[in-house]
């Protein structure tokens, strides 16, 4: 199974980035096949314009990423919060991936019946649960099984190690829950 963790933060240092880390190298000592995406990677992506697509088509990088998201069997994206919402990035990415690259490709290809689970890390004292719930929103409405556990993570600045892992036993035993439910239910849809 190939699963897919995509970093919704572009910031050096990001938290969500050490999310995504952490879900990555739990993915991997489960035997999966992971590819991970990068905020860096993710800021490669031009503006969604909807002219510009019309005149010169989808970008190579927006193509490139689309079909990241076609060749898994799930994703995990770890989402910060700007807000109260998703952030211009992470949105930006969801759209480019949604569109279609000709008139005969089915409408949301990429998402449709695609598993996913959510993590978010954030300084304040909700740890990004509020960007989670627009996060959540959007998937769901483009046809992807979001899995009901998620992580958020509180007061950040203080939530990771020196090496980046979680300091909270308790948070990072949730930050497995939630990637080993993507697997079960993307196994089980299989």
């Amino acid at each position: 199974m190939k699963i897919l963790i995509l970093s919704g933060s572009a910031r050096q240092e990001s938290f969500n980035a050490k999310l995504a880390e952490l879900a990555v190298a739990h993915a991997k000592g489960k035997g999966m096949d992971v590819d991970y995406a990068t905020g860096a990677q993710l800021r490669e992506l031009p503006m969604f314009d909807q002219d510009h697509e019309a005149r010169d088509g989808m970008p190579t990088v927006a193509r490139d990423l689309k079909h990241r998201f076609l060749s898994a069997d799930a994703v995990v994206l770890a989402c910060p919060e700007y807000n109260s919402s998703v952030t211009p990035l992470l949105k930006n990415a969801l759209d480019w991936v949604s569109r279609p690259e000709n008139a005969d490709e089915p409408d949301l290809i990429a998402y449709k019946g695609k598993v996913a689970g959510l993590l978010s890390a954030s300084p304040g004292r909700l740890g990004g649960l509020r960007g989670l719930v627009h996060v959540r929103a959007i998937l769901g409405n483009i046809g992807v099984i979001v899995v009901p556990t998620q992580l958020a993570v509180p007061q950040a600045m203080e939530a990771f190690d020196d090496g980046g892992k979680l300091k909270d036993a308790r948070q990072a035993k949730s930050l497995t829950k939630v990637v080993d439910e993507v697997i079960r239910v993307a196994a089980a849809l299989a």
